[in-house]
């Protein structure tokens, strides 16, 4: 490759350069939230007020000089407030919101560790780009999993039942009176026990074809205390077991899917004969020019080491992506046979789609 530097505009070389630069940093700077989160340096300074690097290492069982290095990162980057008169570092509580509170519904720390599993999977992804085979969604540094029921746990807890139910048609009425329902596709069990907590009468079993996130799901939800009306299968969306469900449920994995057609042909087969079908997918407008924006640079990233892949690794290979857009996924639905489909209600970061048969 030649290039003319003769022709460059300086002014936006440097410009671009600049960009680059701060990119770079954000993206090392990711690997120090992931140790800030690792090491519980966030859960410390949470709350703490000033803190010194030394008070941080006491508090956090870890070595000061490191700490120094880390806190100087961390203010250059605005995570943290630097007190330059008393040397200190403080974490404000709206960014302890962000960072060190799970149960906050602007939690986002969970998004990191899927960043690293991303990383350890950049080689591979790299090959798959050359020979265009997939990447099971198995085949995956195991952060990926903890990572993916750390950043939607929150959502589940603070918008599933409050607002996404409630957009559907008739159907918290129904889950509050007792209903069979099916959260395919359902990793760790975040959200098939969000449900069960909240609708005591219904009776929920969660399917996924990963069988070491089946068994995280169970203890989770024996932890819950919800074992008793919640249980789960290892199954592929394909094969869905059961039928006469009042509802079935795929949160943020239908695009995953190497048939997502099939997947929802199987599910309204699946379904009572006024049963719902809710669909959570990541929000996308219907073009790129729609998506040029840093939510769906997020999402396409995503896509790119993860969904994408993991759709590619199996049959059909339809290779949706996560940036599908809603007028594709209601397409997707009327090809598996829904008459009546819509996006119920949306967010800043999913589509809530229902479909009935």
């Amino acid at each position: 490759m030649s290039i003319d530097h003769t022709t460059l505009d300086p002014e936006r070389v440097e410009e671009f350069q600049g960009l680059a630069v701060a990119e770079a940093a954000a993206a090392e700077s990711a690997a120090c939230v992931y140790l800030g989160d690792v090491l519980g340096l966030y859960e410390a300074l949470a709350g703490a007020g000033p803190l010194t690097s030394a008070e941080l290492a006491r508090r956090t069982d870890t070595h000061e000089r490191y700490v120094r290095e880390w806190l100087a990162n961390q203010a250059s980057g605005g995570y943290v407030t630097y007190h330059a008169d008393d040397d200190t570092f403080e974490l404000p509580d709206e960014h302890a919101a962000v960072l060190a509170d799970p149960d906050s519904p602007a939690y986002v720390t969970g998004i990191f560790p899927i960043i690293a599993a991303a990383w350890a999977s950049a080689d591979r992804a790299a090959e798959a780009f050359r020979t265009g085979e997939g990447i099971g969604w198995h085949e995956h540094d195991p952060r990926l999993f903890t990572g993916v029921e750390r950043i939607f746990a929150p959502l589940y807890r603070h918008q599933l039942v409050q607002d996404w139910i409630p957009a559907l048609d008739g159907v918290h009425d129904r889950l509050t009176a007792g209903a069979r329902v099916a959260d395919v596709g359902c990793g760790h069990g975040a959200s098939t026990i969000v449900l069960a907590e909240a609708y005591p009468n219904s009776r929920f079993t969660g399917f996924d074809s990963h069988s070491a996130s089946i068994a995280a799901a169970s203890k989770a939800a024996a932890d819950a205390g919800v074992g008793d009306r919640v249980g789960f299968e290892v199954a592929a969306a394909e094969t869905l077991p059961g039928r006469d469900y009042d509802l079935v449920c795929f949160f943020d994995c239908l695009h995953d899917m190497g048939d997502p057609v099939a997947a929802a042909r199987r599910t309204r087969e699946a379904l009572a004969d006024d049963g719902t079908l809710l669909v959570v997918e990541p929000q996308a407008g219907d073009g790129l020019s729609e998506n040029l924006n840093q939510i769906s640079r997020l999402f396409y990233a995503g896509s790119v080491f993860l969904c994408t892949p993991s759709s590619l690794s199996q049959d059909g290979a339809i290779g949706l992506g996560a940036q599908a857009g809603p007028t594709r996924l209601l397409d997707v639905l009327g090809q598996a046979g829904f008459g009546e489909r819509r996006v119920a209600t949306e967010t800043p970061f999913n589509l809530i789609l229902e479909a009935r048969p």
